[in-house]
């Protein structure tokens, strides 16, 4: 199976480096993958997750991908949903944010869980909530800076498209993406565990 994710990881990687919009916002948008790859790679020996976290990174990198091909504002499916529900801008990056908070929540709770850190539920869910809010935030924190040190070249990474609540919005989808991996998987993730670790 892993050799299958493998292989759909790096056709999307190469499919997303043909003919970019932009190069250095496809390197920008494209790079935590290429980082989670790397760091997935040098640990699997040592410590392998699930095939469900697996699933949900290679998901996660898919979304960085497309995003990184085509920049966030102009994947052209949410083109077409855009003008059909009339709204002002392309919402793409909505969706890359919302798996920002639901595939950490899900990565930290199994590392939680394995590595016997924080054994009650509400403090765990508290604490992965928390995590991925400050991941979320360390984001945008990365974002602004390479805003002021790359001028009108950041444009497409940033994706703001004129919203002034960007960041507040996508910290809040983040937030509520790990709410929902909480309230939609923690109890498959517990079967799945189960099994992984019998």
């Amino acid at each position: 199976m892993i050799k299958i994710w493998i292989f759909i990881y790096f056709s999307f990687f190469i499919w997303s480096l043909i003919n970019p919009k932009d190069l250095f916002t496809w390197f920008l948008e494209v790079f935590p993958a290429i980082i989670g790859f790397i760091v997935l790679f040098i640990t699997y020996k040592k410590f392998q997750f699930t095939n469900l976290i697996y699933f949900l990174i290679l998901m996660h990198c898919i979304i960085l991908m497309i995003g990184g091909h085509y920049t966030y504002a102009e994947v052209p499916f949410f083109d077409y949903v855009k003008e059909f529900l009339n709204q002002d801008r392309n919402n793409y990056d909505k969706i890359g944010h919302l798996a920002q908070g639901f595939v950490p929540a899900m990565i930290a709770r199994e590392l939680i869980i394995r590595k016997n850190i924080i054994n009650t539920n509400v403090w765990r869910n508290f604490f992965i909530i928390c995590f991925c809010l400050a991941l979320s935030a360390l984001y945008e924190i990365v974002e602004w800076l390479v805003a002021i040190t790359t001028n009108d070249a950041a444009n497409d990474f940033l994706g703001t498209q004129g919203y002034i609540w960007d960041t507040q919005s996508d910290m809040t989808w983040a937030l509520v993406g790990s709410i929902i991996a909480l309230l939609s998987l923690s109890k498959y993730h517990d079967k799945v565990l189960q099994k992984t670790l019998k």
